[in-house]
């Protein structure tokens, strides 16, 4: 191969650079082919698309392969590198590659690292636990609602009625989880092996996912008070978890206070927040949703208050308690709110982490006809890694494991390390369909359309495809993440059917053991938290890499195949199988279909 940006062969360092960084670029082409010159064009994106022309003169021969080198100075750079080759022969023969993209970020800003060492727990509060509280005021409720007698109910697929405006009203019902339930289970999250609480929006709202803020100070009445807000955080940190809440600022819903008060009065304070075509009855809103009327997050006030002041609202729940904010929909918050945002949420405490919702590869993202700096330095410290989502869903429904390579590899390659490290991995959210669904049906776009149960048959495949899935969840680099309910066994398709309330008593142990396995395996194995991520054989059925860290190794082969296939360890002198407690005598494994296994070295004799 003449050039891969993955090699150090090729590449030097490997991946995202910080600003200032010296890159060594290496090519390779077979001396048959009589190339006698390189060139190496780098456009500098964030500088005015400055193209840089860079020698790379023929330096050596390494056996049967010519050896072009050139250098690429970061120097006072931050921004995106899209770099290409040209090779020319003395025939006047041109070869070009590329282009390829290098990341130079501003490093010296410190990220905090906690988040991707350990699990996280997204909980969606009014589905998970319907803990002991005194009764919320009926007049706090919002507009109609409905409310479940029963906790073991189907949620609804419908409007509850339509309001004033002839406007149905959608995600109504009500099943009464609240944030006491969720401390009276921080037991059973810590032997979970839980660290980090990521919790969907608690503050108060007219829907049941609470995505449409009506008070960014008051916690929802129907979840509990602030103070039971601050019991929850002060219980969680007693067990060494953290809590990250859900910051919904792109948008507020129609019932706020703020909209109904700008609706109101061109003379309301919040009447600049929002951006009118016909006032009152005509605004942008978000996806063209009536409910969820868009924020003008340039506006000097609105930033002001939710993250300019001393009591800001983000500064605010950070002194009640919570350890970062969760952003939704960043790419429709502009990189300068976001780091404004960022500054502020430092300056507040600096190991509270940033991080925000971004449904592709982060570091090259467009929105909006803008490049985001999500990635840059001084914006996010991580992103939702949806691509993990999908290559591993890919794979494990009969991909290439060459494929899931492949995808993770160019997410490594251009995301700064803090980024990759803190990068929330999933299987599953509040915005896709049960994983188990997906994984019974064999396609996510039938689990979207699902409403019905998984056939026995169906569950069985699922369920060991599942144990797989996790298995690569809690061992990749990043915060594994667990969707509540998906380690008990929860179905459903799209929303409602993925917001079902958590199956207590009714549980699926036979998965709910294997990630608790896995769990404190991830909690108490270095390697697995913070350890370097190092590929072995990636080919058809079968998955297998290390982490490594110093003396510590820890080796995961998964076959999601129909037939056993034999596996290498990456070692001599055998090793224990950390899933089964089995001790391996020889390096060589039979790893039967649709399996796994987790080894680490034997201790020296």
């Amino acid at each position: 191969m003449i050039y891969t940006p993955f090699s150090p062969r090729h590449k030097t360092p490997y991946g995202a650079v910080p600003s200032g960084t010296s890159v060594t670029f290496t090519l390779r082409p077979s001396r048959s082919e009589g190339f006698s010159s390189g060139l190496l064009l780098a456009r500098l994106e964030q500088d005015g698309d400055r193209l840089l022309h860079i020698p790379m003169p023929w330096v050596s021969t390494d056996y049967q392969e010519d050896v072009f080198t050139g250098v690429l100075d970061t120097s006072g750079y931050v921004g995106l590198v899209w770099y290409s080759f040209q090779l020319e022969g003395l025939d006047g023969r041109c070869q070009t590659l590329g282009p390829y993209q290098l990341t130079v970020y501003n490093g010296a800003q410190p990220v905090p690292d906690w988040f991707g060492d350990g699990l996280c727990y997204q909980i969606f509060p009014d589905r998970f636990c319907k803990g002991a509280m005194a009764p919320a005021d009926p007049c706090a409720a919002l507009g109609q609602r409905l409310f479940h007698q029963h906790w073991q109910e189907e949620p609804l697929d419908g409007p509850v009625g339509v309001d004033e405006n002839g406007i149905a009203q959608y995600n109504r019902d009500f099943f009464g989880g609240n944030l006491s339930g969720i401390t009276e289970k921080l037991d059973f999250l810590a032997d979970l092996g839980v660290e980090t609480l990521y919790l969907c929006p608690i503050f108060r709202s007219a829907e049941n996912h609470r995505y449409s803020t009506a008070d960014y100070e008051t916690i929802d009445p129907l979840l509990g008070t602030e103070g039971d807000f601050r019991t929850l955080c002060d219980a969680a940190h007693a067990r060494g978890m953290r809590v990250l809440l859900d910051g919904v600022f792109s948008h507020t819903g129609s019932a706020s206070r703020y909209f109904h008060d700008a609706s109101q009065s061109q003379a309301s304070p919040y009447y600049p927040w929002y951006q009118w075509k016909h006032w009152p009855d005509d605004y942008h809103c978000w996806w063209g949703v009536p409910t969820l009327p868009t924020l003008d997050k340039d506006c000097p006030s609105c930033r002001q208050y939710l993250y300019g002041d001393e009591n800001a609202i983000v500064r605010r729940w950070l002194r009640a308690g919570a350890d970062g904010w969760r952003l939704d929909v960043a790419d429709e918050l502009p990189d300068s709110f976001i780091a404004g945002l960022r500054q502020a949420v430092r300056q507040e405490n600096p190991d509270a982490m940033v991080l925000g919702e971004v449904w592709e590869d982060g570091s090259n993202k467009i929105a909006y006809g803008v490049r985001r700096k999500h990635l840059l330095g001084g914006h996010l410290d991580g992103l939702m890694n949806y691509p993990f989502r999908t290559a591993t869903l890919d794979y494990l429904l009969g991909g290439d494991a060459a494929a899931f390579r492949t995808a993770l590899e160019t997410l490594q390659e251009h995301y700064p390390p803090f980024a990759f490290h803190n990068a929330m991995n999933f299987l599953g959210t509040h915005d896709t369909p049960r994983i188990l669904t997906v994984l019974g049906l064999g396609t996510a776009e039938a689990a979207e359309a699902a409403d019905t149960l998984l056939t026995p048959a169906q569950k069985e495949q699922a369920l060991k495809r599942l144990r797989l899935g996790c298995a690569i969840l809690f061992t990749f680099p990043g915060a594994p993440t667990l969707y509540y309910g998906d380690e008990a066994g929860l179905e459903g398709g799209r929303d409602p059917w993925n917001r079902r309330t958590y199956p207590w008593g009714r549980e699926n142990h036979v998965l709910l053991t294997w990630c608790r396995t896995l769990g404190q395996l991830r909690k108490h194995t270095p390697a697995l938290r913070r350890g370097a991520l190092v590929w072995e054989t990636c080919q058809g059925s079968l998955l297998s890499y290390q982490r490594v860290l110093d003396d510590d190794r820890v080796f995961l082969a998964v076959n999601t195949g129909a037939e056993p296939v034999m596996v290498t360890l990456p070692w001599s002198g055998g090793g224990k199988n950390l899933l089964t407690g089995e001790i391996l005598s020889d390096e060589q494994v039979r790893l039967p279909e649709t399996s796994c296994l987790l080894v680490t070295p034997s201790p020296a004799p």
